[in-house]
């Protein structure tokens, strides 16, 4: 997929994989980059007069819309926007539970609702939904977050389907632990956001409807697709 000349929204742009994201965007030539956090005065100074930041809550419908009727139209939507809870299924409130799904999955559900229309009024173009190799199998210390992200796995899947005869082809992201805010508690290797966001952007370029860019998710993703029962031991002996 052609990315330059493009209009694109990140959600979660404040930091992290977000943050990479809109730098990343910006050096592969794209014409307008939406940046949206839940607090715009979180975003960083990108420095380029491309990018304009946007309040979105994902957990807000009224949010949602108001950025939507800002916008107008979008080429490409990236989901970036996610929380992660460290506590396993049986052992996590119910708050909790309903915290990591409300903005994993009906979070990005919204946005995606809200914007894809506006992807359809120029022509096509893509959804890139940033779900986790832990949506895959569950590492027991952030299940709850890994159901979360499953949910999102099979909503990509049933988006793919549903939007292939629009033109707007749907990528599913599956980063493995990244250097952010969001793992910093994660007992894994992890990659810089820079080497995620771009290997992202080389995936969309060409034409990866899965895309693993880090090490580890790389490598776990052979097991996934060799094993899948063996990507749930290896979580498992996580401990």
């Amino acid at each position: 997929m052609d990315i330059q000349g493009k209009t694109v929204l990140v959600t979660g742009a404040n930091r992290g994989i977000g943050a990479a994201l809109v730098r990343a965007l910006l050096k592969n030539g794209v014409k307008k980059i939406y940046a949206g956090a839940r607090n715009p005065s979180s975003l960083p100074d990108f420095g380029d007069d491309r990018v304009t930041p946007v309040q979105i809550d994902v957990t807000q419908p009224a949010d949602i819309n108001a950025a939507a009727n800002k916008i107008g139209a979008i080429d490409i939507l990236f989901n970036n926007a996610g929380i992660m809870t460290f506590a396993n299924v049986l052992s996590a409130s119910s708050a909790e539970l309903a915290a990591d799904m409300d903005v994993n999955y009906y979070g990005t559900i919204r946005v995606t609702q809200a914007f894809v229309p506006l992807i359809e009024k120029q022509g096509g173009g893509a959804v890139v939904n940033l779900v986790s190799i832990a949506g895959l199998a569950p590492p027991t210390v952030i299940s709850g977050y890994s159901a979360s992200k499953a949910a999102l796995f099979s909503a990509t899947q049933a988006t793919r389907t549903a939007l292939k005869s629009k033109n707007i082809a749907v990528f599913g992201v599956f980063p493995g632990p990244i250097d952010t805010d969001l793992a910093k508690n994660l007992p894994l290797d992890k990659a810089s956001p820079e080497i995620a966001a771009e290997n992202i952007i080389k995936g969309i370029i060409a034409g990866r409807e899965d895309i693993y860019p880090d090490p580890t998710s790389d490598q776990l993703s052979g097991l996934w697709n060799s094993n899948p029962k063996g990507l749930e031991q290896f979580f498992a002996n996580m401990g």
